[in-house]
């Protein structure tokens, strides 16, 4: 077990999904229905997509390990980026009724149950949908395929990669909308862009050492 890519991976997952869509999706399905039913459908969507995110990081650490650390550079580089602007576009704007996307869906979908059924399988399958849809090429999933490329150590970066979206999704779940007033979405974007822009420089400086 290489703890240091599990604590690294738990860090820089954690931050990068504070500012998420999927963030927001969990908390919307969460103030609508029992809130461990939502958490089982999530957490589950959330191994699914780590899982094959590890894979496809595992298959990327098949290269040379320059090339491998060049790759790593350029994708930290490029969560940076994303982690920045997601961050403008984050919890804070989607609370007010900003950018739709997942977290339409997610209020569309739990507004249409509510009336219904809303028994343990059809709200964890509901919340497994939504997430497991919203995940896809996310931030986050593209960060944890490349942080198991960088270590080399699939299985501690998948349990770093899962504890800290479970963590992230308990505390959406839980704190509901108190959390987006107390949460500075701001301040931790910056945090999460400094990370991946360290990994980066960190990643680059080893492509160049060889």
């Amino acid at each position: 077990m290489n703890l240091t890519a599990a604590f690294v991976t738990f860090g820089v997952i954690f931050l990068a999904e504070l500012p998420d869509k999927t963030m927001v999706a969990s908390l919307v399905l969460g103030s609508r229905f029992r809130p461990l039913y939502v958490w089982v459908g999530v957490a589950a969507a959330f191994v699914v997509q780590v899982t094959l995110a590890v894979a496809a990081g595992s298959a990327i650490s098949l290269l040379p390990g320059r090339a491998v650390d060049i790759v790593a550079a350029l994708l930290f580089a490029l969560g940076a980026v994303l982690v920045l602007r997601e961050g403008r576009e984050g919890p804070d704007d989607e609370a007010e009724g900003g950018p739709a996307g997942d977290v339409a869906a997610a209020e569309a979908v739990a507004e249409a149950d509510t009336a219904g059924k809303s028994g343990f399988l059809r709200v964890a399958a509901t919340s497994f949908v939504v997430v497991f849809v919203a995940e896809l090429g996310d931030l986050t999933q593209f960060s944890t395929a490349n942080l198991a490329a960088r270590y080399s150590a699939p299985v501690a970066v998948w349990i770093g990669a899962v504890l800290a979206l479970w963590t992230v999704a308990a505390l959406a779940i839980a704190g509901g909308r108190s959390l987006l007033r107390v949460l500075s979405v701001r301040l931790i974007t910056r945090v999460a862009a400094t990370a991946f822009a360290v990994l980066a420089v960190i990643s680059l400086i080893d492509a160049i050492r060889g």
